[in-house]
């Protein structure tokens, strides 16, 4: 039985807060995401010990989504419970946000960006958490057979009608991405922040991407920052039979796409962390944060061990120009 939660006095001291684009939100460096480890399956006291302790290194940021688990839906009912026994009296410090854009239920209504399903998923997602509004509410990923205007017409509503404070998109690209920062402001509910995949090994959003949002005045957060797993010791050695890449089940990080070259350019950049007195998996999430258009990095964590290593990449956020040229040549 977890005792009644006091926060720590010390959240707001060593954890930067970095503004939002142009808006008036700050979010912590580092925000917590659950799409792991928070689902049914899962320890829950475990879970609700990360929450918490996330929220006294300062993390005041918690990403969701209605598919989040498994099974979908579970992390956020789950949340909902942390939420409701031990964080009530602080809902006004948490941002919290989740999205719409995967399969969620059968049928035509279930998936993808359709007005009918945005707003009935929010609505799914409000019940599951238990709350009111959420703090964002995005497009998970972008639609081809359903028009912007559609979708980006019912993030708007979402925020009109007071079941979201902002709106945000997911997985877009730049053009799409520009796209749906004209609709949107154009319908008075700019748009907040993009959450991309970006780490040192995905460099996607580096191709116009983070151009787009810095002229749009958009924030964005990098998800998947350690690229499943890569960016840590866990591969340095080889592919453990018990990690993600060894289940043949894991559709995002495959055994044959784990190559030696990859491993060899893994061990050359932990050997620089080591000699910047970080962790692999530190200097990792501090590459990203090195670049001021990216607002947070969304990590994620299976233990409060896990969690304290991954938010102490704040203590060493500087790179020399000499590391990043290393940097570069390694991953060239």
């Amino acid at each position: 039985m977890i005792k009644t939660y006091t926060p720590s006095d010390h959240r707001y001291i060593d954890m930067p807060y970095r503004r939002c684009g142009a808006s008036g939100i700050l979010l912590p460096a580092i925000s917590l995401g659950l799409w792991h480890n928070f689902g049914n399956v899962d320890n829950q006291d475990t879970a609700t010990d990360i929450v918490l302790n996330a929220f006294d290194k300062g993390v005041t940021h918690f990403d969701l989504a209605n598919n989040y688990g498994p099974p979908p839906g579970s992390a956020e009912v789950n949340f909902g419970k942390i939420l409701r026994s031990q964080l009530a009296d602080y809902r006004d410090e948490l941002l919290i946000s989740s999205k719409a854009g995967y399969t969620m239920w059968p049928g035509p209504y279930g998936d993808w960006g359709s007005r009918k399903y945005m707003m009935a998923s929010c609505d799914q997602s409000l019940k599951r958490l238990g709350v009111e509004y959420v703090d964002i509410f995005y497009s998970h990923r972008p639609d081809p057979k359903t028009p912007l205007e559609e979708t980006m017409g019912a993030l708007s509503d979402l925020v009109k009608q007071g079941k979201a404070l902002y709106a945000g998109i997911s997985n877009y690209n730049p053009e799409q991405a520009r796209h749906a920062a004209r609709l949107l402001r154009e319908m008075g509910t700019p748009c907040l922040i993009h959450q991309p995949k970006y780490s040192m090994l995905v460099r996607t959003p580096e191709e116009g991407l983070l151009d787009v949002l810095d002229l749009e005045g958009i924030g964005s957060i990098a998800f998947s920052p350690l690229a499943q797993g890569l960016l840590t010791n866990r591969y340095l050695d080889g592919i453990p039979v018990d990690s993600r890449a060894a289940r043949s089940s894991s559709p995002f990080l495959t055994e044959k796409n784990i190559t030696e070259e990859l491993l060899q350019k893994v061990r050359k950049l932990h050997e620089l962390a080591v000699n910047r007195g970080q962790s692999l998996a530190q200097m990792a999430i501090a590459w990203l944060l090195k670049d001021k258009r990216v607002t947070s990095v969304l990590v994620g964590a299976s233990s409060v061990a896990q969690l304290h290593a991954n938010v102490s990449a704040v203590r060493k956020l500087e790179f020399t120009n000499e590391e990043l040229q290393v940097i570069e040549d390694i991953l060239a």
